[in-house]
């Protein structure tokens, strides 16, 4: 008589479960390990598994029969580290049933959870910034000694980094951290706005100023400013910040009387300031004011090893938010991941796995579920690839030549958000490129 135990012993059925769910062990409603894919076998150490071993015998899992319990019962992941394996695992487990009946479960193996791999491989959560990267762990020590200073910090990097996160962490851990943190992103506002925003204005220095207004330095008085894309302030607001950062002092917009400030300054950037002062676009003297100790952020793709961990992250956090419960995600759905360019960095990889969360269904993300450009791929053109230097930062295209707008423009479809997002500015100063250069663009 045939036994009823499932199987995966066709290598066909096994190659296909390996596709679509990765390393997974087959249990039986007895607890017990009917079969298992090729790859898990060799996680676990096992060889040739023989069916019917105990599922906590063959996990050796540290809380025993209530660590069982909280995976099968509960959906609770666990992080074991099975003997002779170099790196720890993270195991879920999916219910498989047949209307009431309970037939069994597929446990699910990937690469270890929260504190768990090898020390130099180890993750770090820093004040919003989550990485395995050794570069971003050498950057958070850089950052904690930059705070116990008063220097002014340049913070580098592209659109959707963490440039701001960055700013934030500089304030907490400093001895401001008692006084106000403000935040401005130069690049959202017409020069007379700015200028405004910045240093206030006094009633009536011009049309709508109907009541007195601080602006954001004595706002920030006793705590930090970030200046987000610093590098978009015109070359004569340039001069007026520099007279702040020298004289400690502001004089509102139709005012007479300096205003002194005690702030600290963090800015940020996507390009190179000294770049800027070579063609004329920035002060040298504002430049050096600013630039007193430069930090340098990797964009993702130079930190590959963090980018399924830090998927994994976001949909941790959206199940909290959600009914969906993501067990994993495909094997082809990482390839597509890990080998995509990520040019809005971080933030649009949280945004791409919110998508995938909406759009999909069930315990498994598809490659089907993520955003369209991910199943039509493009290669960039030549003229957008950026150069990688000898620093840790890859260097910003030049968004200034005409040549390279039309290459993003076409490159994104005539879509202005993506071309921005390709180029690594926002879709303001895009827009203000664009409107600069005219005709030079659409020939």
């Amino acid at each position: 008589m045939s036994s009823s135990r499932p199987s995966l012993s066709t290598p066909l059925v096994r190659s296909a479960l390996e596709a679509l769910a990765g390393d997974v062990l087959l249990v039986d409603e007895r607890l017990c390990v009917a079969d298992a894919t090729p790859r898990a076998r060799v996680r676990l150490g096992l060889g040739e598994l023989l069916p019917g071993r105990p599922l906590a015998e063959v996990l050796r899992l540290p809380e025993g029969q209530g660590g069982l319990e909280a995976l099968l019962s509960h959906g609770r992941p666990l992080d074991i580290t099975p003997r002779g394996a170099g790196c720890s695992l993270r195991v879920r487990a999916l219910a498989l049933d047949e209307g009431a009946k309970r037939l069994g479960w597929l446990v699910l193996l990937s690469p270890g959870g929260a504190g768990a791999s090898p020390e130099g491989d180890a993750e770090e959560t820093f004040h919003g910034l989550w990485t395995r990267d050794p570069g971003m762990k050498r950057l958070f020590r850089i950052v904690e000694k930059v705070a116990r200073t008063e220097s002014s910090v340049l913070v580098r990097g592209e659109s959707g980094t963490g440039k701001e996160l960055v700013a934030n962490a500089l304030h907490a851990i400093s001895a401001r951290r008692k006084g106000p943190f403000r935040a401005i992103n130069c690049a959202a506002l017409p020069p007379s706005l700015l200028e405004s925003e910045l240093f206030g204005h006094v009633r009536g220095a011009f049309t709508g100023a109907v009541r007195d207004s601080p602006g954001h330095f004595r706002l920030a008085d006793g705590g930090t400013l970030f200046l987000d894309e610093v590098g978009e302030i015109p070359l004569e607001l340039q001069g007026k910040l520099l007279r702040v950062l020298e004289t400690r002092t502001v004089i509102p917009v139709g005012g007479r009387a300096s205003v002194p400030v005690n702030v600290r300054i963090v800015a940020a950037t996507h390009r190179a300031l000294r770049r800027e002062v070579e063609e004329g676009r920035f002060r040298a003297d504002l430049m050096y004011r600013l630039r007193v100790v430069p930090l340098f952020l990797p964009s993702l793709r130079e930190r590959r090893g963090d980018i399924l961990p830090l998927a994994r992250r976001f949909l941790d956090e959206l199940e909290r938010q959600g009914s969906r419960h993501v067990e994993r995600i495909s094997p082809g759905a990482q390839q597509l991941l890990e080998r995509h360019g990520w040019p809005g960095n971080v933030r649009e990889l949280r945004n791409v796995m919110e998508y995938a969360f909406v759009i999909g269904e069930g315990p498994l993300l598809h490659e089907a579920d993520l955003p369209p450009e991910f199943s039509e791929p493009r290669l960039p053109s030549a003229s957008l690839r950026p150069a990688r230097p000898a620093s840790t930062l890859v260097r910003p295209v030049d968004d200034h030549d005409p040549a390279t707008l039309r290459a993003a423009l076409e490159e994104a479809g005539g879509n202005h958000t993506q071309a921005a997002c390709l180029l690594g500015i926002s879709r303001v100063t895009l827009w203000r490129r664009l409107r600069a250069l005219g005709d030079k663009v659409s020939r």
